[in-house]
């Protein structure tokens, strides 16, 4: 079984570089979970993002491009590959290309929201 340890901690640094104010639900090994930060107190938080170690591969949540798939116009096909459904990319193991990639995906993502 693949050790997915770099490949999680590389994920996970992309996505708390981008989301510095947001509110960390989950910051555990193999599970980095974020949610945008509410409004008032009784807002129900809203999930952005998160990086999770699964049976088989490393997955990245995103979920402003499930709520405007605009903000996926511009990626690599090569990226477009790593997708499941609408908001998550899974990894086997580190790519430095595409993980550019999706680190500029991410500020555009938090950028949006914000």
């Amino acid at each position: 079984m693949p050790d997915f340890a770099s490949t999680f901690a590389a994920l996970s640094k992309i996505l708390r570089k981008h989301t510095t104010g947001f509110s960390v639900k989950t910051d555990e090994p193999g599970n980095f979970y974020i949610e945008l930060a509410t409004t008032t107190p009784k807002a129900k938080p809203q999930f952005f993002g998160a990086a999770q170690v699964k049976k088989s591969y490393v997955s990245y949540h995103l979920m402003p491009v499930y709520e405007d798939p605009t903000l996926l116009n511009e990626i690599s096909d090569a990226l477009r590959k790593k997708m499941q459904g609408k908001s998550c990319f899974n990894f086997t193991a580190e790519d430095t290309e595409l993980f550019k990639e999706l680190d500029a995906l991410t500020k555009k993502c938090a950028a949006a929201v914000k």
